[in-house]
């Protein structure tokens, strides 16, 4: 199972957290940062009543159509 958005293809991205100890900053590991996806059903258009994998984001875009 992919973690990506069925709608608007959103994926993974990298993500650093900085921290500074006496004035430098000191080297830490990166970290993947995913999207909030969730389970819904397309309300409308040729695959009515089909369950994707979509971002909150794109939930909160189709309950507006």
């Amino acid at each position: 199972m992919e973690k990506i958005c069925k709608i608007c293809e959103k994926k993974s991205s990298m993500g650093v957290t900085l921290v500074k100890l006496r004035g430098k900053y000191n080297p830490t590991s990166k970290v993947r940062k995913y999207p909030n996806l969730q389970w819904v059903r397309l309300p409308s258009g040729k695959d009515t009543g089909k369950r994707v994998l979509a971002c909150t984001k794109c939930i909160k875009r189709l309950s507006k159509i």
